[in-house]
């Protein structure tokens, strides 16, 4: 029978597949192009000497042309040192001309791939003697995105439907990512995904999670770059891949600027109405978002300041459930939660030349978020003739992140040979309060907690990279020192539900040394990518000795990380790629957190100190065709997760209470097909699809959930086809006005324990340029037929959930921006 549900989702998602890309190309009016940032070019360099005395020679003519119709391309001469540059050389072959007086003319045939943007070409020899230079080959990067085939790159001001937005709601246009409405983001149906800013992991994104993405303005950022494998120079975490988020930074010279304001509503309507007895939901919710940047560079300096603020309301969640007992009881219930968010957000720095072999830049990043959450949660009976519980809280929760980065470059002689030595520290403060009202049909009592966390966090790397006639060497070392202590204090009322032992302190220390090296080989044919990172992690979890149920805890290993990958050029427009890492998902401190949560008073959510990293096997093959104004990537992909991290709800025996606690599942398979298509349809219009179909597959297991009392679940194997298809489109109308229109369809899923049905949005963005160019003026709208719902059930130990969330998906904004 699940097998039969299983190819039966598979059509139905095909044919729905179908039945979008249908109505897309016939309407011809969906998003952005969502273009590809563009490579600057590939930089060569080399160094004449002569043939015989091995004497370098200075002031030698260098010329490149083109192969097929010796076109003049570039030229230079090599400095008193015999070295030469050429840089900005596009992907193709040419012929490098060397000449001198008294010499004999050198011709080298060069061709330039697409996987380093600096190459040495050594040592060319010049005599006086006839010689026959043999040929030399030399790669590069290729203008675009998909040649290399292991980063996608995006910019956010091509993103119209989602100006004025957070990051989160801008990445769920992006293909092959999928958000949740808990602010988790997927990456081909895993969410263990790390997401950097400016490359690095820090407290605004987390070490190993997404917190804060929602809060996070789209009008900071210039472009994010997704890592599906990525090489051994980056952190070992996240199985599903990176996705890297860019902060704008401008560094033309003299004074450079831009100016921005959105502003908007949303939840404009009701989509279910409350339970009795309960707070009205939030209605007509304001977002306004001003922005700022600017930047001055002269000489050997560039200084630059940029500043978001975000103030929004939101339905942050409005679930109805039902809960059903073997016992016989059930119990609908609601969940909503009224959120009032202020975020702001300033960066500053400056890079200062030393000279042409040094550079020194310095960095700082300050947020405050400050979130109050108001929660209304009833509980009544199959009739509701009696409410066994209102349950009604406020959070009061603000929080703090400073950021201080120093980067120091030293370039060598040999053009992109660099020594990169950076120090990046991390603060970040957690300061929550939370208060709640427990109305009982015989009492009401009052309760609440206070919990404090101060994150710090400094990561030192060196990386040396070194061009090669057919590639590049890149090797590094990383050492991070990570301390979270913790403090979470219960002040419990009459009647009350809080568990108070099982609160105090608990402190968590990671530390990291890695090291890694990584090499890249192109020819004409065939390009080579293979690397090993090694990492050191130890855990230490130090729990309060009073707490009821856990005690300290961690844990610690040694691994190699390997990656590679192997392409084959077919032709100038054909490639086949093979893939190959391993990667682990390290337990966040939040994942082992002891401390019961209590936003809802009848499912708590627990961590676990004894939960162990899932260490994942992946493996790719993918195929890129290039055409005129257009091109196709497929992957066929799958990985190996052991040790699967995942939440478990248990029923605790005499009891309707559920604990959902994170527990290592035991191993879980993803595989899948994904496919990328980009197409310019005539001069005023283009269109992207992206679909991705995947099987989820977690074997049969059991495990124990210690809290409160010791729980024993097992489950079956569970098995389910997948997918979404992301369509996209981008108009230039007359009169300078541009349209965008994007559709996302999210197929049913499984989820620990149960099931996560369909769900579809289209979202739309109108933008017109004004001012001659220098400002522009917009209106999108998100979730525009208000359709974006989550359906899920869960079945348990005893139980079976079943719950819709209405939460608020529907936003219209308006906006304009300036540049000077």
């Amino acid at each position: 029978m699940q097998n039969q549900n299983s190819r039966a989702a598979g059509t139905a998602l095909l044919r729905s597949c179908f039945r979008l890309l249908f109505l897309t190309v016939f309407f011809l009016l969906l998003e952005n192009n969502t273009l590809f940032a563009q490579s600057k070019g590939v930089t060569l360099s080399g160094k004449i000497q002569d043939a015989q005395t091995k004497a370098v020679l200075p002031y030698v003519n260098i010329v490149l042309k083109t192969e097929a119709d010796s076109a003049f391309v570039a030229g230079t001469i090599t400095n008193e040192e015999g070295l030469f540059s050429l840089a900005s050389v596009k992907k193709g072959k040419y012929q490098l001309i060397a000449s001198f007086v008294g010499y004999k003319m050198a011709k080298q045939t060069v061709l330039v791939g697409q996987l380093s943007d600096f190459l040495d070409l050594g040592s060319l020899y010049l005599t006086e003697d006839r010689q026959i230079l043999e040929e030399v080959k030399i790669l590069g990067q290729q203008q675009g995105i998909s040649s290399q085939m292991d980063k996608k790159t995006f910019l956010a001001a091509d993103n119209l439907s989602q100006s004025g937005g957070s990051v989160l709601q801008l990445m769920n246009n992006l293909p092959g990512v999928t958000t949740s409405q808990e602010g988790k983001l997927q990456l081909r149906g895993s969410d263990k995904v790390v997401v950097l800013i400016d490359g690095k992991q820090t407290a605004l994104t987390g070490f190993g999670s997404q917190t804060g993405l929602d809060n996070l303005p789209a009008s900071a950022i210039e472009k994010i770059e997704i890592i599906n494998n990525p090489s051994a120079k980056y952190d070992a975490n996240g199985n599903a891949g990176i996705i890297n988020i860019i902060f704008k930074k401008n560094e033309q010279y003299g004074w450079n600027g831009k100016v921005g304001l959105a502003a908007g509503l949303g939840a404009l309507w009701i989509k279910r109405e409350n339970l009795p007895s309960i707070r009205p939901q939030f209605q007509n919710t304001p977002k306004i978002n001003p922005s700022f940047s600017i930047n001055h560079r002269k000489h050997k300096s560039n200084i630059f300041l940029q500043g978001d603020w975000l103030y929004t309301q939101t339905l942050n969640k409005n679930e109805f459930s039902t809960r059903t007992y073997d016992t016989g009881e059930y119990i609908i219930q609601q969940i909503k939660r009224n959120r009032t968010t202020t975020y702001a957000t300033v960066k500053t720095g400056i890079d200062y030349t030393f000279n042409s072999s040094n550079t020194l830049s310095v960095s700082g990043l300050f947020n405050r978020e400050k979130i109050l959450d108001n929660g209304d949660n009833p509980y009544f009976n199959r009739d509701f003739s009696n409410r066994y519980r209102l349950w009604q809280f406020l959070e009061d929760e603000v929080k703090y992140t400073a950021m201080a980065t120093a980067v120091f470059v030293h370039k060598f002689k040999q053009p992109g040979r660099l020594l990169n030595v950076n120090y990046n520290y991390t603060f970040h403060r957690e300061d929550e309060n939370y208060f709640f009202t427990n109305t009982l049909p015989a009492s009401i009592g009052m309760d609440s907690f206070k919990l404090l966390s101060d994150e710090q966090v400094s990561d030192f790397n060196i990386d040396y990279i070194r061009p090669l006639k057919h590639g590049r060497l890149e090797s590094g070392v990383k050492l991070r020192r990570r301390s979270i202590p913790v403090n979470m204090q219960f002040f419990p009322g009459a009647n009350s539900p809080l568990d108070v032992s099982a609160g105090g302190w608990a402190n968590y220390y990671e530390t990291i040394p890695a090291l890694y090296g990584n090499y890249v080989f192109e020819n004409d044919k065939v390009e080579l990518e293979g690397g090993l990172r090694v990492e050191y992690v130890k855990v230490d979890y130090q729990v309060n000795p009073n707490h009821n149920t856990y005690k300290s805890d961690g844990y610690n290993y040694t691994q190699p990380f390997p990656n590679l990958r192997l392409a084959y050029k077919l032709n100038d427009k054909n490639k086949i790629s093979l893939f190959f890492n391993r990667r682990v998902d390290r337990p966040n401190e939040v994942d082992i957190r002891i401390f019961p949560k209590y936003d809802e008073p009848e499912l708590i959510k627990v961590g676990n100190p004894t939960l162990k990293p899932q260490f994942t096997s992946s493996m790719e093959l993918g195929y890129k065709n290039n055409w005129l104004k257009g091109n196709l990537y497929a992957a066929l992909y799958h990985r190996i997760t052991d040790g699967t991290i995942t939440r478990i709800a248990t029923q605790v025996p005499g009891s309707v209470l559920l604990y959902s606690i994170f527990q290592n599942a035991g191993r879980s398979y993803n595989s899948g097909i994904e496919l990328v298509w980009q197409q310019e349809l005539a001069k005023w219009i283009s269109i992207n699809a992206g679909v991705n179909v995947y099987q989820n597959t977690i074997n049969a297991f059991s495990v124990t959930n210690k809290y409160p009392v010791p729980t024993n679940y097992k489950a079956d194997k569970q098995q389910l086809v997948s997918g979404n298809v992301k369509l996209n489109s981008l108009a230039h109308l007359p009169k300078g006005f541009d349209l965008q229109l994007t559709a996302i369809y999210l197929a049913p899923d499984i989820i620990p324990q149960g099931r996560i049905e369909k769900r579809f949005s289209v979202d739309m963005g109108l933008k017109k340029n004004v001012q001659k160019g220098k400002g522009d003026v917009f209106i999108n709208a998100t979730d525009l037929f208000n359709t974006m719902q989550i359906n899920k059930r869960i079945t348990g130990n005893g139980f079976t959930l079943q719950s819709t969330d209405y939460y608020e998906t529907q936003v219209i904004r308006v906006g304009y921006n300036r540049k000077f």
